[in-house]
């Protein structure tokens, strides 16, 4: 193969696999952030404990944890073909990344929100703030670090998971590396796709720590500053 192909077919593999990962994370947010929420405001210790909601939405969540990528997808293809009209190509693989990818979500925010000081909900409940305002004002922002680094830690896994796509039609680097390194011997291409994979696992968990740390040092030095506000006034 020659090297302006080989540039061409990397390219288009690299776009295709930026395509499925964005998306599918974007979409298994909009799903599970909200599910996330309401496990764990209806958990024991939440601020609205309800054990039937709790327990029917946590089943259903660590039913699609438990099956395996490459079965959900599968089993999937009639909902796949419903939502894009066909069970192949990038934009159709969207559709398993996202059903596999947004229970994972919904428990990692709700590990995040879970995470936050009690206390803090307390006092913010003792001057009458609603269960909305409690959760807009108080949880998501004291839980923000942590839900940055569940991000980054989602969008890493989203990206495996497209590149096993590749296996059933996918796209991306995952295809290119079964249909070319694979099928066809082509180990030097295998070994390419690996290889700008773990470059953007690498790039991916940077930013993402990167932005929990910057985050995290805002929220202490503003919560540290409020005292020192009020010492001031006195």
């Amino acid at each position: 193969m020659m090297d302006t192909k080989l540039l061409t077919l990397v390219g288009s593999g690299f776009a295709e696999s930026l395509y499925m990962t964005f998306f599918a994370t974007l979409f298994s947010y909009v799903i599970g952030l909200p599910i996330g929420l309401i496990l764990a405001i209806t958990s024991p210790e939440g601020i609205k404990p309800s054990r039937e909601i709790n327990f029917g939405l946590g089943a259903v969540v660590n039913f699609l944890r438990s099956v395996p990528f490459i079965i959900l997808a599968v089993a999937i293809i009639p909902l796949t073909r419903l939502v894009t009209g066909t069970s192949i190509g990038s934009t159709a693989a969207i559709v398993p990344l996202v059903v596999a990818a947004a229970p994972l979500v919904a428990r990692s925010v709700e590990s995040s929100v879970k995470g936050v000081d009690s206390g803090v909900i307390e006092a913010a409940r003792s001057m009458g703030a609603t269960t909305w305002q409690i959760i807009k004002k108080v949880m998501l922002p004291e839980a923000l670090p942590s839900l940055i680094t569940g991000l980054a830690s989602a969008t890493i896994t989203v990206l495996g998971f497209s590149a096993m796509a590749g296996a059933f039609g996918g796209g991306g680097l995952g295809a290119i590396a079964i249909n070319y390194g694979y099928y066809r011997g082509q180990s030097d291409i295998m070994y390419v796709m690996v290889i700008l994979l773990v470059l953007m696992v690498q790039i991916i968990q940077k930013i993402g720590d990167r932005m929990s740390v910057r985050v995290d040092k805002t929220i202490r030095e503003s919560g540290s500053a409020a005292p020192e506000d009020n010492n001031t006034e006195h």
